[in-house]
C-alpha cells in the first residue's frame, strides 16, 4: 500500500477568500496563480454559476513543504469547540522568559490581523506555554 506523501487541511468557514488571506499572513503563505486560461482568481470566479462564486479559496506554502490549506464555504456557522486545530510553531525550542516574549509578540500581530487571544497557558511539568487564539471566523489555534 502506498504512504500518503501529502495533506491538505480543510477549513469550513462563511467567507472563503477573507480565511485565506488571513491564515497566508500568518503562516507566510501565498495564494496560487488562478487556473489555466484566467488572469485572476476574480475573473474565475466570475466565470462560475453565481451559486459557486466564492464557494472556496486556496492558500499555499510557497516552499512547497507545507501542507495546502483549502477554504470552502458552509451554511452554518461554528457552534462548537474545534475536533482539530492548527499549532503556529513560534516558540519551537525556546523556553521561558524568551518563549513568552516570542509568543507575545506573535499573539500582538495576529490580533492586528483580526485574531483574538482566549489564553495564555503556562509551561508545566509535561508542556511549554502557549497562547490559544481563534481566527477572524472563530476557529481555534494555539501559538505554540
Amino acid at each position: 500500500m502506498p504512504s500518503v506523501k501529502q495533506v491538505q487541511v480543510t477549513f469550513d468557514c462563511a467567507e472563503p477568500e477573507r480565511v485565506a488571506r488571513f491564515w497566508c499572513e500568518v503562516l507566510g503563505y501565498v495564494v496560487p496563480p488562478p487556473p489555466n486560461g484566467f488572469a485572476t482568481w476574480d475573473d474565475f470566479h466570475r466565470a462560475l454559476p453565481p451559486e459557486e462564486r466564492g464557494s472556496w479559496f486556496l492558500a499555499q506554502d510557497p516552499t512547497g513543504v507545507g501542507p495546502r490549506l483549502y477554504f470552502q464555504r458552509v451554511p452554518e456557522g461554528k457552534v462548537a469547540k474545534n475536533r482539530v486545530h492548527l499549532d503556529v510553531r513560534v516558540g519551537t525550542g525556546l523556553v521561558g522568559e524568551e518563549r513568552l516574549a516570542t509568543l507575545e509578540a506573535e499573539c500582538a500581530r495576529l490580533v492586528a490581523l483580526g485574531a483574538v487571544r482566549e489564553r495564555l497557558l503556562l509551561a508545566d511539568e509535561d508542556n511549554e506555554s502557549c497562547i490559544v487564539m481563534q481566527d477572524i471566523e472563530g476557529n481555534e489555534f494555539c501559538l505554540d
